[in-house]
């Protein structure tokens, strides 16, 4: 259960709310839409290719898709930030739906926080040139994360708790039964070592989740996905990004640095990722030391000396 508590932005300033024209989805239009100018060569269609069976396992692995029929189909949310994870994971999430591989609706949806700088354009004239329905919601929670944290600290988990919150509340109001993010491997390895070493716990991040409330999934399809394919389809299909200002401008970030080291222990042993990966799908409760998730009083030997 996801136990995120948020600090709700100050409802009486305005927010502002804009659709695309587009309302029911074309798969058909919108996957030839994506793909357009998507690279010939032989790499690019090794890496997509990856890509989509790498979340095709996930989705199915781990239940992502609770469409009980197309008659009666599970709604998506599918939140894109401008970066090259989001890009990825609609464009991914695309393809599936046009090869009938998945039957939920999709979503789009964008977070505007109010960053300075922040171009409003690019997110809708992208989207309505793929013909997708989005959803994107302004909401000042900039001016909040810049209030209550210090220039010393970082801002990423104030930020993260506000964006989080909003982004259920919109899922409600659209009659979503999910929050579909872009995580990949390389965040999972990075939130379980931050976990590991800053809050003494073995957690990383789960492929499915549901929140407190039990009415809204958090679904991350890409998380067997390396961040270095992603990066690849990402420069061949020339996504129109837009960097993060907020937090992107603060030095020392702890999740960089569990970046720089997993870099480093990949390049001295190469395979060490995919290990760590393996790892984080083969784990024995027995072999640990937690009474929570192992009933270690209970273990005797199934016979009785004689």
């Amino acid at each position: 259960m996801d136990t995120f508590t948020p600090d709700l932005p100050d409802t009486t300033k305005p927010t502002r709310t804009i659709r695309g024209a587009v309302t029911v989805l074309d798969v058909e239009k919108s996957f030839r839409n994506v793909y357009a100018t998507a690279p010939d060569s032989v790499s690019f269609k090794k890496t997509r290719k990856r890509l989509v069976r790498e979340a095709l396992e996930t989705i199915q692995t781990y239940g992502l898709d609770t469409s009980t029929s197309r008659d009666a189909p599970a709604k998506w949310l599918i939140c894109l930030s401008g970066g090259k994870d989001s890009y990825a994971l609609l464009s991914i999430l695309l393809e599936l739906k046009y090869l009938g591989a998945i039957q939920a609706e999709l979503l789009a949806c964008n977070l505007d926080q109010v960053q300075p700088g922040f171009p409003k354009d690019v997110l809708p004239n992208y989207l309505d040139g793929l013909e997708v329905p989005y959803r994107i919601e302004t909401e000042d929670t900039y001016s909040i994360v810049t209030d209550k944290v210090p220039e010393t600290k970082t801002y990423c988990a104030l930020c993260s708790r506000l964006r989080r919150g909003i982004l259920y509340r919109i899922a409600r109001e659209e009659k979503c039964d999910a929050i579909v993010l872009g995580h990949h491997l390389d965040d999972a390895l990075e939130t379980f070592f931050m976990n590991l070493f800053h809050g003494g716990r073995l957690a990383g991040m789960p492929p499915k989740l549901l929140n407190d409330e039990g009415d809204v999934m958090v679904l991350r399809p890409l998380i067997r996905s390396e961040e270095a394919d992603i990066e690849k389809f990402a420069s061949g299909m020339n996504f129109p990004i837009i960097p993060c200002t907020l937090c992107g401008s603060q030095d020392g970030l702890q999740r960089m640095l569990m970046k720089d080291m997993l870099r480093g222990w990949e390049a001295k042993n190469p395979g060490r990722k995919a290990k760590m990966a393996h790892a984080l799908s083969h784990v024995r409760p027995s072999h640990l030391h937690d009474p929570a998730v192992f009933e270690f009083n209970s273990l005797l030997p199934e016979k009785p000396k004689t």
